[in-house]
C-alpha cells in the first residue's frame, strides 16, 4: 500500500501537458474545477487574513474515487496538492505556498454521513462533515460526539483529523485521535487505503491510522473517518470561579479532579484582561458580577440525571473557598446561564481581533508547571516591551494555554515584526525549559515547521523525513507544511 520510494524524480514528466487542467475537468467535472482569480482567492488564503497563497486551481471531488484520481493525476504530471477542509487552521496548514503550482483539493463536497450505527457507538463520515453537523446527527441518535472548538461550525472532520484537534473536551475524552477507530486515505500514489475498521480492540501490528491522524496532509488525503460517539449526557453543572493567580486555578482544578473524577469534562482559565476584552469588545456576552485575576471555568457532565452533579459542583466550590483557593464563584441554574458563562470563554478570540494586531501562541506544559511557567513569561515580556498586553486562556485541565499577546498601540509596523520575533523566542524557549510543546493543539503548518527544529531532538525530525520520503518520494503531498525536505 505504501508508494515505492525508490522510484526516482526523473521518472516522472518533467513537465505537464498544455492540457493539464482539461483532463482534471474531465475527471471531476468542469464546474468543480475553479481556476479565475476571484473564485479561487477564497481557498487561498487563512480566515484571519494573515497568509495569501497562490494555487494553479481549486479542485472539489465529491467521492473518493474521485480524490485518487485527482492524486495519480498530481503523481503523473508533478503537480504539488494541497488538502482542505474548512481552513479553519491557525497555522496555515491548508494554504498553497506562492508559487502558483499546487492545486488545491477542497473536500466540502465530499460531506456524507455514510453509518451512524447505535450499537455500537460508531459513526461513518467523509471528510468534508462539518463537525457540528456530526454533532447533531450524534445527538439525534441520541449520542455524543465530544470533540468542540470554537470553529465546529465550519471546520470539517477531515481538518480536525489532519490537524488532531483539541478543544475544550480533551480533559475527559481525549484528542480527536482519541476518537477514531479507522480510516479511509488515498495514499500519494493514487491507492485507496481502506482502514475504516470500527473496532475497539484490534492489535494485529502498526497502528497505521495514527500516521495519518495530525499529518496535516502531507502523507495521505484522508476521505473517510470511523469514529467513537458516546453517552450522551443527560445532566450538566457548570461554574465560574475567580482566584487569585495561576497557582490557586491549578490547586482548583486538583480539587474538582478528586471530588468529579470522570464527570469532569471541561476545565477552562481566562485572565480578568481576558473578560474585560470581552465586557468591551463583545458586549452582547453576559459579565457575571463576580470579580478575580484569574476565572476558572468548570463543567460536569453525566449520561445518568441520578448523579447529583450540582451537589459535586457545590462541594468543590465549598472546598476551594475552605481552602482559600476560591475568592468568589458562581453555578449556573439554567441552560441558558450555563451558555453565558461559556460565552465568557468562547468569545475571547473573537474580542481579541477586535482589540488589534496581535501575537498568538498555542503552548502547553506539564499543568504543574503552569503558574511558574505563567510568571516567568510575564516577566521576560515586561522586559522585552511594557506596553505588551498579554491575553492568556486556555485549557487548564491538559496543560494548554493561548498565550496571546497584544502589540502596544500605535506600534511602527517595522517595529511590530522585530518584537513578535522577540516575543516567540522568549515564550517558546520557556516552553522549552518546562519540556512542553510549541504547538499544543494547531499543528505546525507552515508557520511552525521551521521552529520545530529548535526545540525538538534532530532524530524526531530525521524519523519525520523519513516517513515522509517513504510515503510521497516526490514531495507533492502538501509541500513544506509540518516538516521540511531538504
Amino acid at each position: 500500500m505504501i508508494p515505492d520510494a525508490t522510484i526516482p524524480e526523473s521518472a516522472l514528466p518533467s513537465s505537464p501537458p498544455a492540457d493539464l487542467l482539461a483532463e482534471l475537468e474531465a475527471m471531476i467535472g468542469g464546474e468543480h474545477v475553479l481556476t479565475g482569480a476571484e473564485a479561487i482567492a477564497p481557498y487561498c488564503e487563512d480566515w484571519r487574513g494573515r497568509r495569501h497563497g497562490i494555487a494553479r486551481a481549486v479542485a472539489r471531488p465529491a467521492s473518493v474515487d474521485e480524490v485518487a484520481k485527482i492524486v495519480d493525476w498530481s503523481r503523473r504530471h508533478r503537480v504539488p496538492l494541497v488538502p482542505q477542509g474548512g481552513n479553519t487552521g491557525l497555522v496555515y496548514g491548508g494554504i498553497p505556498d506562492d508559487s502558483g503550482q499546487a492545486v488545491v483539493v477542497q473536500l466540502g463536497r465530499m460531506n456524507r454521513v455514510r453509518a451512524l450505527d447505535t450499537a455500537d457507538a460508531v459513526a461513518i463520515v467523509e471528510a468534508g462533515v462539518v463537525l457540528q453537523t456530526l454533532q447533531q446527527r450524534a445527538a439525534e441518535a441520541g449520542l455524543f460526539f465530544p470533540v468542540s472548538l470554537a470553529a465546529e461550525g465550519s471546520c470539517q472532520i477531515g481538518g480536525t483529523i489532519a490537524t488532531n484537534a483539541g478543544g475544550t473536551a480533551v480533559l475527559r475524552y481525549g484528542n480527536m485521535r482519541d476518537q477514531v477507530l479507522g480510516l479511509e486515505v488515498v495514499l500519494p500514489d493514487g491507492q485507496i487505503w481502506n482502514g475504516l475498521r470500527t473496532l475497539r480492540k484490534d492489535n494485529t501490528g502498526y497502528d497505521l491510522k495514527h500516521l495519518f491522524i495530525g499529518s496535516e496532509g502531507t502523507l495521505g488525503i484522508v476521505t473517510a473517518a470511523a469514529l467513537k460517539l458516546h453517552a450522551a449526557p443527560r445532566s450538566r453543572a457548570t461554574a465560574l470561579a475567580s482566584v487569585r493567580d495561576f497557582a490557586a486555578a491549578v490547586r482548583l482544578f486538583q480539587l474538582a479532579r478528586e471530588h468529579a473524577a470522570d464527570v469532569l469534562s471541561g476545565c477552562e482559565c481566562f485572565t480578568e484582561a481576558c473578560r474585560a476584552l470581552v465586557e468591551t469588545h463583545a458586549p452582547h456576552v453576559a459579565q457575571p458580577a463576580l470579580r478575580g485575576g484569574v476565572y476558572v471555568l468548570l463543567q460536569l457532565d453525566a449520561a445518568s440525571p441520578e448523579i447529583p452533579l450540582d451537589t459535586i459542583l457545590e462541594g468543590i466550590l465549598a472546598a476551594g473557598f475552605e481552602q482559600d483557593i476560591v475568592e468568589d464563584g458562581v453555578i449556573a441554574q439554567s441552560l441558558a446561564q450555563a451558555e453565558q458563562l461559556w460565552g465568557l470563554r468562547e468569545n475571547i478570540t473573537e474580542a481579541q481581533k477586535r482589540a488589534g494586531p496581535s501575537f498568538s501562541h498555542d503552548v502547553s506544559t506539564p499543568i504543574s508547571a503552569i503558574p511558574d511557567f505563567v510568571e516567568r513569561c510575564l516577566a521576560a515580556l515586561q522586559a522585552l516591551e511594557p506596553g505588551l498586553r498579554p491575553v492568556v486562556f486556555g485549557h487548564i485541565g491538559d496543560g494548554n494555554l493561548h498565550f496571546n499577546i497584544l502589540a502596544p498601540a500605535g506600534l511602527d509596523p517595522s517595529r511590530r515584526h522585530i518584537l513578535q520575533e522577540q516575543v516567540e523566542t522568549a515564550l517558546y524557549d520557556l516552553v522549552a525549559a518546562y519540556r512542553g510543546s510549541i504547538s499544543a493543539e494547531h499543528g505546525l503548518g507552515e508557520m511552525k515547521r521551521d521552529l520545530i527544529e529548535h526545540y525538538r531532538p534532530s532524530l524526531d525530525s530525521e524519523l519525520m523525513r523519513a516517513v515522509k520520503r517513504q510515503f510521497d518520494p516526490s514531495n507533492l503531498m502538501n509541500p513544506g507544511k509540518a516538516v521540511r525536505l531538504p
